[in-house]
Order: C-alpha cells, then sequence, then structure tokens
C-alpha cells in the first residue's frame, strides 16, 4: 500500500526503524515480516536437524493488493509443481490478550470504481445549478440506492446462494476472546451498527455477512477557501465483502442490472479487482497439525478464527490444489497495516518463528 499520509509516521516509511521493542516500515507487517519469519524458520530447522523433513515451497507475487490477477493462471498453469499436502498463509499473529491466533478463511471481494460524467466541464453554480445536471448528486442518488439505513443491501439477487455459518462456526466464534472494547478504544468508536454490543453476533456479523462500502468519494472542488462550483465529474470507489457462496463476479453483474432498474443507466461500473471467499475445514488434520505447534512455540491454548473480514486469494489454491490453509504469523492488532507507524513486535516475529519451525518439523506426523 502506498504510505501516505506521510506526515504521520513518526519515522521514515521505507526505512526499517526498529524503537520501544518494535519494527517499523511500509509492508513490514503486511507483509514482508511474514516472509522473513518463514526464511528465518528454515535457517533455524536445518542449522538444529541437518534437513528438512519435508519438501518446501514458496509461491510468493506482489500484486495481491490489486487482487493478484495473473496469480490464478500461474497457478492452474503450474498446478502441478505446486502440488502440495498443506499451506501455511500468510498473516495471522496474536490476539489482543497476546494468545497466538490462526485463521481458516478469508471474505471474498468485488470492487468497484463507480463514475458519472454530466457535462464537458465543471460550471459556475450560478450559472448551471438551476438548469445543468449536477454529476455529484447523480452519484449520491445512485450510491443511496444500494443500501439502506439498516444497513441491508438492496441489489437484487445480493444475498442468494450465501451458506450461513455451521453449527462448528459458531462454536469457534463464541470461543473468540471479546474484544469489542479494543475495537471502540482503538477506533474512537460510540458503538457498533444493527445495535451490536458484542459478543458471538459482532463477531458474526464481522466476518459472516457480506459488506458494502464506500472507501472514497471525488467530485468537484475541494481545496480551501470557497469556489462555487457545479461539478462535470463525480467518481467513487466501492468494495462489497462477500462470504462463501458469493462470487465477484455475479455481484459485478447484478450491479450493473441494478443501476439501469434504477434509471442509473449512466452511471459507469469499473472493476477494479475481485476475489472469491476461501476457508479451510476447522477440523482438517493440518489444522490440527499448526494448533499443537503453536502450544508449543508459545506455551498457551491457540485462538481459532473460521473467517476474518478481509480478502486475499488463498482460494485459488483451496480450488486449484485442493490444499489446506492455515493462515499464522507475525501480526498482531496494534500492527497498523495499510496505516502510518505499521509495525510488528520483535518478540512476537521471535515466537511467530518459532512456531513455523515447529510447523515444519511435525510435517513428518501428516
Amino acid at each position: 500500500q502506498p504510505p501516505e499520509p506521510l506526515e504521520l509516521w513518526d519515522s521514515p516509511p521505507w526505512q526499517l526503524t526498529r524503537r520501544d521493542g518494535k519494527l517499523y516500515a511500509r509492508g513490514v507487517g503486511d507483509d514482508k515480516g511474514h516472509i522473513e519469519c518463514r526464511l528465518s524458520a528454515l535457517d533455524a530447522v536445518k542449522a538444529v536437524t541437518g534437513s528438512y523433513p519435508c519438501r518446501i515451497k514458496f509461491v510468493i507475487e506482489g500484486e495481491e493488493e490489486t487482487s493478484s490477477v495473473n496469480l490464478e493462471s500461474f497457478v492452474v498453469s503450474h498446478a502441478e509443481k505446486l502440488k502440495a499436502d498443506a499451506c501455511v498463509w500468510e498473516f495471522g499473529g496474536v490476539s489482543h490478550e497476546g494468545k497466538p491466533e490462526q485463521y481458516l478463511g478469508l471474505r471474498g471481494i468485488c470492487y468497484v470504481e463507480l463514475s458519472v460524467q454530466t457535462a464537458s466541464q465543471d460550471a459556475h453554480s450560478g450559472l448551471g445549478g438551476s438548469i445543468f445536471a449536477n454529476a455529484a448528486w447523480r452519484l449520491v442518488w445512485a450510491l443511496n440506492t444500494l443500501k439502506d439505513q439498516s444497513e441491508y443491501i438492496r441489489i437484487p439477487g445480493f444475498y442468494d446462494g450465501i451458506k450461513p455459518p455451521s453449527a462448528r462456526d459458531m462454536e469457534l466464534l463464541a470461543a473468540l476472546p471479546d474484544d469489542s472494547e479494543d475495537l471502540k478504544h482503538r477506533y474512537g468508536l460510540k458503538g457498533f451498527l444493527k445495535g451490536l454490543t458484542g459478543g458471538v453476533e459482532l463477531r458474526r456479523e464481522t466476518v459472516f455477512v457480506p459488506t458494502c462500502t464506500i472507501c472514497g468519494l471525488t467530485s468537484g472542488y475541494q481545496g480551501p477557501g470557497s469556489k462555487t462550483v457545479l461539478p462535470a465529474r463525480a467518481s467513487a470507489k466501492v468494495d462489497f465483502r462477500l462470504v462463501p457462496g458469493q462470487d465477484p463476479l455475479d455481484i459485478l453483474a447484478k450491479l450493473r442490472q441494478h443501476l439501469e432498474a434504477e434509471g442509473f443507466s449512466d452511471v459507469e461500473v469499473n472493476y477494479l479487482g475481485g476475489e472469491r471467499p476461501g476457508r479451510t475445514d476447522p477440523d482438517d488434520p493440518f489444522v490440527k497439525l499448526t494448533i499443537e505447534a503453536a502450544r508449543e512455540a508459545y506455551g498457551s491454548e491457540v485462538v481459532i478464527v473460521p473467517m476474518v473480514g478481509g480478502s486475499g486469494p488463498n482460494h485459488v489454491f483451496l480450488d486449484t490444489l485442493k490444499v489446506p490453509i492455515v493462515s499464522a504469523g507475525v501480526g498482531y492488532p496494534g500492527g497498523q497495516a495499510h496505516a502510518p507507524n505499521e509495525n510488528i513486535v520483535i518478540d512476537n516475529f521471535r515466537t511467530g518463528t518459532k512456531h513455523t519451525a515447529r510447523i515444519i518439523e511435525k510435517m513428518k506426523e501428516l
């Protein structure tokens, strides 16, 4: 991700800085620190045992933040070379209570830019305010059709085919620590949407319910002072986080049909990228192996998260290679991924490396 706003960094974003027991830099937590954790674990296993108990393959690509547009074709083309028994994915780390966390799934995403042009150039609002179409208003009205104030997404067929969480999923969610107060404190929130207060229902909403989010709006004049302008162009970036049973291309088609039916055929929909949801069975033998490795490395019980709210291309490996995937690594809730002062805790890096090494050693048991 870009490092801006630069003025909010306490040290240069592209220079690794050690401070207060942490390492700061753009990408140190998302996700260069995880890559270095794997490499350090390999060094440790080789130094102690002299060899590896299994073959180890790395797939490293630099397009994850732009939906990994070339990854699926690469994996399909090289499926024979990439065959494996299991996969350790990026991310994971410790919870806000300091317990090891392992993630078993990611939501999908459909990311679009909606844009409107009503004239060839901006106009004086006194000249055109009563007789020219305003691109900003057209966009606001179009956006208003996507979701109501109860958070229900109004696109016809949007919720079709969704697979609800299983009883096992709800059992895992119920076992997670309640981080509602931590979230409110960290983000300065007065409360949560839909009257949620915490507990298992808040966790369910966070990962097993799809979303529609306006990520940014651009139109007209937004500089210092005033400028009475009637905008000719307006755009918004919107993401839809998707859950099992949904597909980004299907949602894209339904979005376009919805805008057309609502009278907004002039709103252009530009597809910026997407990922399908993907997840691993929590009772898979590899999940159990990584849990035991974490207990040995951290000396505590493990927090198993069946799904997280973010997205990524794990579905490519799940669908093509049919491998179980567990995310385990060096992150923590204060890591500031995608934000200024991104960081990892050095002690977490050491323990995460030990965990990875134990997973490698235990692969002979799988």
